[in-house]
């Protein structure tokens, strides 16, 4: 495939997240791809979203028939008014609005031969046997790359054809490995090590190079070395026999390398299959399924129709031509014998379709669509077979779905309807859910909300909350906005949307962020009226939030996220699952101060150093001016810190009311100027007066050496365009703080520029550089006069009335308030210091940014298996091993798939208890008094032989032995809420009905062991 010679320019606006995961030169390919998706039911309707968001040059929809009922279960752009229109003409309209950027049009006649010919790829979806392997022919022999896909039900059916020859040219999209070298041998093969701080992460049989290399320069110029991993920290490379004598320094890092797939066409490959596991537990049924969907083909083509649901005699039929097939090519199946059962099932659903089974197999197949466009990202090989019969009900159940209650109603939930029966429908109108969040994972929940029908009927509901607005970086990934919806409220346009999806959809939208601001809104009350909770959060705080909550109230929460093609969902089930509390990632590692200061090796620290100069420069300075302005006790608790900390603060203080006040524009500039001069020239000169570029430790070791890289002050210059973007960036953000018009015109600054003073230079004697972030935790001496100093200078309000600075918040996605110009110049600027490569805006604006990267495709697939999980708990499932929590990963492609974890459990005496557990105390007695301390003591005395040591409600002791005599005393006689009122200065909220409160507790031996809390009610 080949690139047209003048690409489009890309919107990084739109794309900004999705370039993220496939760079941009990948997007130009995909924007020179032309594609086809053929069948316009749900699951074609699901890539076509995919690959119009993903931003193809064009996209085609082909479907030569009309819609049905059936497909309004899964196919979210139909109405029940275009039943009897052509599919592919109504969805062309409505994926049209997706993305201005790709054409899309409609075909309603035959594939021809001469029709495919323009398409760099071809998808098929509802597609006859005989279609496939003719189109599949002819995108071979032609280049075109096809792929095939299919669900039936509960099960889904991928197939992949990139061609004779299909170059992947980055295998896993993850950033290249990189570490500092110590040492190189002269040897075959040479050994290199690398720091002892931590692993090198290179694995046998990759490719690296070199730079930065001294004395054995020939490796920086080298081409990519194959290395064998000796350990952790060392690896061989090449023949180094003949080259210079290492010195010091170098960096290694990962190179990857292209890799040549040939794939086989549809009729070889039906023959001599190759899959791709989707679930390692499931993978004795790869051959049955294989033989199956051919065995479905040729059911249609004799009786024209899919089996009938539940239809025993058609199940029959199918599984004997199953047995003929697998008895015509027997390696197809495998060692295991055919599956008469796994057939049979797949008959009795195969006429059904279910949107979340068409999410998570479109959601994949559209990906590879864009691997096929692209080249980034493995391709599947070549065969993937998934299924969902865990979504059925539990064999004591199924008796009562028969051929009669899983007939058509003539209605929207048809597909459904056909494998669930009608009684299961009828019991998800009546749910009640809970979502938090309407992003992109919340615009995809809600979709298939309204598809399966969660909420639509008497007595069901659906709340979602969003507190954002729509941005216009969104529309790449939250499919339910559009242009025209930029700046409204995400959660009141999204459940817009799913209603004009399903009519029937009973959606309340809330604008509220989730969290203790918001418990009298998202009260008992409201928790005690639903089913379950969604999550569809971006932080891991309001994460914890709800999983507390869901907790403290007894209801399931299904959570799930995404990072690029990442993704992961997990089930949380009260008495039965751990909490999303229960385990934790480990902790991002943090960079070492002392590197962040002055020993940067990577751009990640310098971008990190720009952040925190941001931060320290134009919000945290003037955030301190405003509490000192406004509130009395501000030096009191500043002097209640360590002293360092109090100086450092009133510091700051003195310096922007003071000797750093601006009074015009010009003053900005000079401020900026001569700040410019501190951080690339004077503390650079003077950590090279502390340790000059030939200082050795006392080891006799280069001190410059290793992580450790040698700066060179910068000289200013007015004409060099990333000088000029700082000082530019630097004035107009202080001037913001000091509410003063800024400028932007470069040719003026440059003219004001040339009468700015810059103080020259010399550096100082007994000035302290901190090498490592141990010495750090020795406490410098504080100068105990200038802080005195300064607080009595600050004493007096009057002196700076009227003085009130604007703190500036970081925000990464306007490109014309000068954030992330200061924050590309600083970094950059830092990086030439020490001579690390810069980094472009782009990926500046991902790491300073923290921005998570994100994708439709993914959102698409996790969101599909979450759904399946809500299934599974609407039928009422109650063992564990029903439930599966999930990992993907959409760019290698990798699917994992596990039973939840249950809650660790806990024991006192001889009984054991989880965090589900808890103490149910009604605390207004029968005469309409609530009980006193005392009296709850002796309820657990009596009630459960547990003598109760302390008691506490959030962060107030009501009780325990710490305290005197007389306070016990008197507290065994107060009622419990009086209590809690009084130590919290303040009345219980009316929305609180009860209060959760901890205890303690001794045992004979006086040792403490842990009870569950205990609910208290007191309404």
């Amino acid at each position: 495939m080949e690139a047209n010679e003048n690409p489009a320019e890309i919107d990084e606006g739109l794309y900004s997240r999705q370039l993220y995961v496939l760079g941009h030169e990948a997007m130009k390919r995909m924007k020179n791809s032309n594609v086809l998706i053929s069948g316009m039911r749900g699951l074609g309707v699901e890539i076509a979203k995919n690959v119009i968001l993903g931003g193809v040059k064009s996209a085609t929809v082909h479907d030569e028939g009309n819609a049905e009922w059936n497909d309004l279960s899964s196919q979210f752009y139909l109405t029940e008014d275009d039943i009897g229109k052509n599919r592919a003409e109504v969805s062309k309209l409505r994926l049209a609005e997706l993305n201005s950027y790709v054409p899309v049009s409609s075909f309603t006649g035959k594939l021809t031969e001469d029709f495919l010919q323009q398409f760099q790829v071809v998808v098929l979806t509802n597609s006859s046997l005989d279609e496939q392997l003719h189109v599949g022919q002819f995108c071979h022999e032609n280049n075109i790359r096809f792929i095939v896909a299919d669900t039936k039900g509960l099960f889904g059916q991928l197939f992949c054809d990139f061609g004779e020859e299909f170059i992947v040219t980055d295998p896993n999209g993850e950033e290249p490995q990189h570490a500092l070298v110590t040492w190189i041998t002269k040897d075959n093969p040479g050994v290199v090590t690398c720091l002892e701080e931590s692993s090198h992460g290179f694995q046998t049989g990759e490719y690296v190079t070199f730079s930065e290399v001294e004395g054995m320069t020939e490796l920086n110029n080298h081409k990519p070395v194959e290395i064998q991993v000796n350990d952790p920290h060392s690896f061989s490379i090449c023949d180094t026999s003949s080259f210079g004598d290492y010195k010091k320094g170098g960096i290694v890092t990962e190179a990857k390398m292209p890799q040549k797939l040939t794939f086989k066409p549809l009729r070889e490959a039906l023959k001599e299959p190759k899959y791709q596991i989707s679930d390692f537990g499931k993978t004795d049924r790869h051959g049955t399924l294989h033989v199956a969907f051919q065995a479905l083909h040729h059911f249609v083509r004799e009786h024209s129709r899919l089996p009938k649901p539940r239809g025993k005699t058609d199940a029959e039929l199918l599984v004997a031509v199953a047995n003929k097939l697998s008895e015509e090519v027997p390696p197809i199946v495998g060692e295991e014998p055919l599956d008469e059962d796994l057939v049979r099932k797949l008959a009795y659903v195969a006429g059904g379709n279910l949107s979340p089974i068409t999410a998570f197999i479109g959601g994949i197949a559209a990906q590879e669509v864009m691997k096929a466009c692209t080249g980034k990202f493995m391709p599947l090989n070549q065969w993937m077979y998934f299924d969902a019969l865990e979504c059925l009900a539990e064999e004591n159940e199924e008796a009562f779905l028969t051929e009669e209650t899983c007939q058509p109603k003539d209605c929207r939930y048809d597909g459904q309807i056909a494998i669930f029966g009608a009684d299961f429908q009828e019991k998800l109108k009546t749910q009640k859910y809970f979502l938090v969040g309407a992003g992109a994972i919340g615009c995809e929940l809600l979709k298939n909300f309204a598809m399966i029908g969660l909420g639509a009927g008497e007595g069901g509901s659906i709340t979602v909350t969003d507190m954002d607005t729509i941005e216009r970086s969104n529309l790449n990934r939250q499919f339910l906005f559009r242009p025209a919806d930029v700046t409204k409220l995400k959660s009141e346009t999204a459940a817009s949307a799913v209603r004009k999806m399903n009519p029937h959809t009973r959606i309340t939208a809330h604008q509220n962020r989730v969290g203790p601001e918001t418990a009298n809104v998202y009260n008992q009350d409201f928790f005690e009226d639903l089913d379950g909770v969604a999550n569809a959060l971006d932080n891991v705080e309001a994460r914890r939030y709800m999983d507390g909550c869901c907790i403290l109230y007894q209801k399931l929460l299904l959570e799930s996220g995404t990072l690029g093609t990442k993704g992961n969902l997990q089930v949380i089930i009260p008495h039965i699952t751990e909490s999303y509390g229960s385990s934790r990632d480990p902790p991002d590692r943090s960079i070492p101060i002392c590197t962040l200061r002055n020993f940067p090796n990577a751009i990640e620290h310098t971008l990190q150093w720009s952040r925190d100069k941001f931060e320290g420069l134009f919000k945290q300075p003037a955030e301190n001016v405003n509490k000192y302005l406004e509130d009395p006790s501000f030096m009191d608790r500043t002097m209640a810190l360590q002293e360092g900390q109090a100086l450092e603060i009133l510091e700051g203080v003195y310096k922007s009311l003071v000797t750093d006040k601006p009074k015009s524009w010009a003053d900005c500039l000079a401020w900026s100027r001569r700040h410019w001069q501190t951080q690339y020239n004077n503390i650079i000169r003077q950590l090279l007066h502390n340790f000059p570029p030939e200082q050795v430790t006392t080891s006799g070791a280069p001190f410059w050496s290793g992580p450790k890289r040698c700066p060179h002050p910068l000289e200013f210059d007015p004409n060099n365009t990333l000088h000029m973007d700082y000082v530019v960036a630097a004035a107009n953000l202080y001037a913001e703080n000091y509410s003063i018009p800024g400028c932007k015109d470069r040719a003026a600054i440059q003219k004001m520029l040339l009468s700015v003073n810059v103080p020259p230079f010399t550096p100082k004697s007994g000035v302290t550089i901190h090498t490592s972030d141990k010495e750090l935790e020795t406490e410098s001496p504080v100068d105990s006069e200038r802080l005195e100093e300064v607080k009595m200078y600050l004493a007096s309000h009057e002196t700076f009335s009227g003085c009130k600075m604007q703190p500036i918040d970081f925000e990464k996605d306007d490109d014309t308030n000068f954030h992330m110009d200061f924050i590309v110049a600083a970094s950059n600027l830092r990086a030439e210091n020490y001579n690390i490569p810069p980094a472009d805006r782009h990926k500046s604006k991902l790491i300073a940014g923290r921005i998570i990267p994100a994708i439709a495709t993914t959102t698409a697939a996790i969101v599909g298996l979450v759904c399946l999980e809500l299934y599974k708990v609407v039928q009422g499932h109650r063992s564990k091993s029903d439930f599966r929590n999930g990992f993907i990963n959409l760019a290698l492609p990798f699917f994992a798939f596990s039973e939840p974890l249950g809650a660790a459990k806990q024991k006192y005496g001889d009984i054991e208890w989880t965090i589900w557990d808890r103490f149910n105390v009604q605390g207004i007695k029968q005469n309409g008094e609530e009980m006193t301390l005392k009296e709850f003591l002796d309820y657990f005395k009596n009630k459960h032989n547990l003598d109760v040591t302390f008691v506490t409600c959030g962060i107030c002791m009501l009780y325990g032995s710490i305290m005197s005599e007389e306070k016990q005393k008197e507290r065994l006689s107060q009622r419990l809420s009086e209590i809690v009122t009084i130590l919290q200065e303040k009345d219980i909220e009316d929305h609180v009905k009860a209060l959760m409160i901890e205890i303690g507790c001794n045992d004979e031996m006086e040792e403490d062991f842990e009870v569950p809390p205990v609910c208290y009610q007191i309404r």
